[in-house]
């Protein structure tokens, strides 16, 4: 294709887009508005089984095997299919559940009637010393099991959230998904240049920053993930250098069916350099390590589909 032929090409894929952007953002409202009409015990379980059966034939499949042969060795392939299906059901009830996210049910702190999340005694007792002390705080996550509850969790229960998001590359269908989370999610900000300059404002405000830090960032920074170093964004270990303040992980472990737990870590203590400052990467690869660690518990829980190491 010559110059002035890509020119043209580049003009009118300009044009187009806002009416693609459109027509894919309103199928999506459509599709999230159909969805909340069907059976929500229903149908995870059936989005679940339609990805084990699709999944396989994806090629985010080859990607998954490829690393969980990596960071098993010791599997069999027979465990790494096991393990494969596990991840593709996860996702497919994600899929399912996420229309119904307000509809979640928390259990009750005062009466402990049986709710969809549930959460123990130390977690309740580390949520409500960090909701109540009255200070900033740095709360990382992974994709894991659910990882659009937590926010849910930490929203119910009147904790000051604001959450770092990725939005979708396509205007109409992020507007749709951000419908969906703005109803009970605390304050979400978009991933662009703004987003440290946003989330420092959160903080000076006494807000509790939450971030998802187990996806692949081309300017980041090199971390041990499952023995390969994997490129991790390091803006949370800026964050707390800036404000000194804790860092607390959290996540969501899938029990069975529509059944979940919440998990709330003990502050993580963060190392230091010699000039007592928070030490970034060291930060970064201690949040890393805890991550690996839930990984190891529940390996079908986790994205496993994306290109964590490259």
């Amino acid at each position: 294709m010559n110059s002035e032929a890509l020119r043209v090409f580049l003009r009118i894929r300009a044009s187009v887009k806002p009416v693609s952007d459109a027509v894919a953002g309103h199928l999506t409202r459509w599709l999230l508005k159909a969805v909340r009409h069907t059976d929500p015990d229903r149908l995870p379980d059936r989005a679940g089984r339609f990805m084990q059966r699709v999944g396989p034939f994806l090629r985010e499949h080859k990607i998954g095997r490829a690393n969980l042969v990596a960071a098993f060795p010791e599997k069999s392939s027979e465990e790494i299919d096991r393990i494969l299906l596990g991840v593709w059901d996860n996702v497919g009830r994600f899929a399912g559940e996420f229309a119904h996210l307000d509809r979640m049910e928390i259990v009750d702190p005062d009466t402990r009637a049986p709710a969809i999340i549930d959460y123990d005694d130390v977690t309740l007792a580390r949520f409500r010393r960090l909701r109540d002390d009255g200070k900033p705080a740095l709360v990382f996550a992974a994709h894991l099991g659910n990882w659009e509850l937590p926010a849910l969790v930490a929203s119910d229960y009147g904790l000051d959230t604001t959450i770092l998001y990725r939005a979708p590359n396509i205007g109409g269908v992020a507007k749709a998904i951000q419908d969906i989370r703005a109803v009970n999610m605390g304050t979400l900000v978009p991933t662009n240049h703004l987003s440290p300059v946003n989330l420092a404002a959160a903080l000076e405000r006494g807000s509790h920053v939450a971030m998802l830090v187990d996806q692949y960032f081309y300017q980041g920074i090199d971390v041990q993930f499952f023995g390969r170093p994997a490129r991790t964004n390091p803006l949370m270990a800026r964050l707390a250098r800036h404000f000194d303040c804790p860092i607390h992980g959290t996540r969501i472990i899938r029990l069975g069916g529509r059944r979940f737990r919440n998990e709330l870590s003990e502050e993580i203590v963060p190392p230091r350099d010699a000039k007592g400052r928070v030490d970034i990467q060291g930060t970064m690869q201690l949040i890393t390590s805890t991550i690996e660690g839930w990984v190891r518990e529940h390996p079908e829980q986790w994205l496993w589909l994306h290109r964590r190491w490259r």
